[in-house]
């Protein structure tokens, strides 16, 4: 049953739902693909007895007709999300040995849908990083290589895990996190779909907290649909999140309907940066090329702010991370290093438990919010966001759906920017900006680089209308017809 796991959510649903295979079979078939790509680590805990357990269960509804949603659909999620009796780590030292009580809303709802588990995907350490290497755990590497080379690539952060899973067939789907970029950069770099819904679309109850006014939730798939299918699983209003929106669910697998003509498509040239390579402007135009020549027109576009974009988010975000992570102190869960006072346990619990990049973060965090400072640094930042949140709404009142490159580049090599922060911060340049406006932005594959890498493109929609992000992007994806695939980690 190899073949399975090659088939798309929709494909692996429809063929379930036809008798063609067992969810069984479909899930012996992608615990044997998790086990193909361990030389990936994508995967922090593997979930193989649960997920039979699962598919068992999916099994006797869909023989009594009673099929839900998902049914017998192997997932990986994404090891920040709380799985009730399953270890969940956030890539941490810290947070060893804990295993929740509860579930988080997100898989709760997946769950409800008859998805099947597969195991928790290695990420940067709670959700810190654009490259999938600071974890606890050991770095994530990409499938892809470049053409002639088998240097380990990043598959991009903070959800590489996730991203590289799907890439190499370890998992139909899988669930991200994103903050400032985390689903749709890994998404570029590894060649797949990922998708940002607006912010309070899915809520956050149950995910370990990094910047709570800029995490969301959202999938990663093969396909278009496939992200479509999944995020109207994992969407809806929860009360038990005061950040979730109170907004209808629509079926979003419906809006792909393939028809763009008349839609306005927006081209910042603000996203013109410097550094960006020519291949990925040449794959801009190509899919401003397509668009127009599916029926949509293109228009001129400005958001002035853009440049601001990360200095803002990279104080926004560790300040709002010094003030979550403040409860990782070892006295109620995880790490506990014992000090003679209880200042020291603390001090010595921080230290041992948490990585580089996270220290890094909290203290810049708390620096900007401390007495002095605030006013200067995290007062401005906010009324920066502000501006840049209007730069957006001022672009809508002209197009109704906004077309960038996704990364600057393709995927670069493990360990090659750990020693400069900025560069590699720099990786988010076109995923932070919606991500401070709390737009909904969807990543997919449209091209490969001279060196035989997956290049992605964005598309931002107004708050709410990821219908007309998944629309626009449907017909980017059949236009692109990308068909290539990595060649390490995909039963090797």
């Amino acid at each position: 049953m190899a073949g399975l796991a090659d088939l798309t959510l929709a494909e692996a649903r429809d063929g379930l739902r036809n008798k063609d295979f067992s969810a069984l079979e479909l899930a012996e078939a992608e615990i044997t693909a998790v086990e193909a790509a361990r030389g990936l680590n994508a995967f922090i805990t593997e979930t193989p007895e649960r997920a039979l357990a699962q598919a068992q269960r999916s099994d006797a509804r869909l023989a009594k007709g009673e099929g839900l949603a998902l049914d017998g659909l192997p997932l990986a999620i994404k090891d920040l999300f709380c799985t009730e009796g399953t270890l969940t780590t956030a890539a941490s030292h810290i947070l060893d040995g804990f295993t929740p009580r509860y579930e988080s809303t997100v898989t709760a709802k997946l769950w409800a849908a008859g998805a099947v588990m597969l195991g928790k995907t290695n990420l940067d350490e709670f959700a810190m990083g654009s490259s999938s290497t600071q974890s606890h755990y050991g770095p994530v590497e990409n499938p892809w290589r470049q053409a002639g080379e088998d240097r380990p690539l990043v598959p991009g952060g903070s959800s590489g895990g996730s991203a590289a899973a799907v890439a190499a067939r370890a998992g139909l789907g899988a669930t991200g996190t994103d903050t400032g970029g985390s689903i749709r950069q890994p998404a570029s770099f590894c060649g797949v779909v990922g998708m940002k819904p607006t912010y309070g679309r899915c809520s956050r109850f149950g995910i370990v907290a990094f910047a709570s006014s800029l995490d969301q939730a959202g999938p990663f798939a093969r396909t278009v649909r496939d992200c479509a299918i999944l995020l109207g699983a994992m969407a809806g209003y929860d009360p038990r999140d005061s950040t979730s929106a109170d907004v209808e669910v629509p079926d979003f697998e419906a809006a792909l309907s393939g028809d763009v003509r008349g839609l306005k498509v927006g081209i910042p040239d603000e996203y013109r940066v410097d550094g960006m390579g020519g291949e990925i402007e040449k794959l801009w135009r190509q899919g401003i090329d397509w668009l127009e020549g599916a029926g949509a027109e293109t228009v001129e576009i400005s958001l002035p702010h853009t440049r601001y974009a990360l200095p803002c988010y990279y104080i926004l975000a560790p300040a709002e991370a010094s003030a979550n992570l403040a409860r990782y102190d070892g006295v109620r869960y995880g790490l506990r290093v014992p000090g003679d006072s209880i200042d020291e346990m603390y001090e010595n619990t921080r230290a041992e438990g948490f990585g580089q990049e996270v220290k890094r973060r909290v203290l810049i965090g708390t620096y900007v919010l401390s007495a002095g400072y605030y006013d200067a640094y995290y007062l401005k930042a906010q009324r920066v966001r502000t501006l840049i949140s209007r730069d957006f709404t001022e672009a809508f009142e002209k197009a109704d759906v906004i077309l960038t490159p996704t990364t600057p580049s393709a995927a670069f090599a493990v360990g090659e920017k750990m020693d400069d922060p900025i560069a590699m911060y720099l990786n988010d340049v076109f995923t932070v900006p919606a991500s401070l406006a709390g737009l909904p932005g969807i990543s997919l594959p449209a091209g490969l680089s001279d060196a035989g890498l997956p290049l992605g493109l964005q598309l931002i929609g107004r708050a709410f209308d990821e219908e007309t992000v998944l629309r626009t992007a449907g017909v980017l994806e059949d236009a692109a017809a990308f068909d290539a695939r990595p060649g390490r980690g995909v039963g090797e």
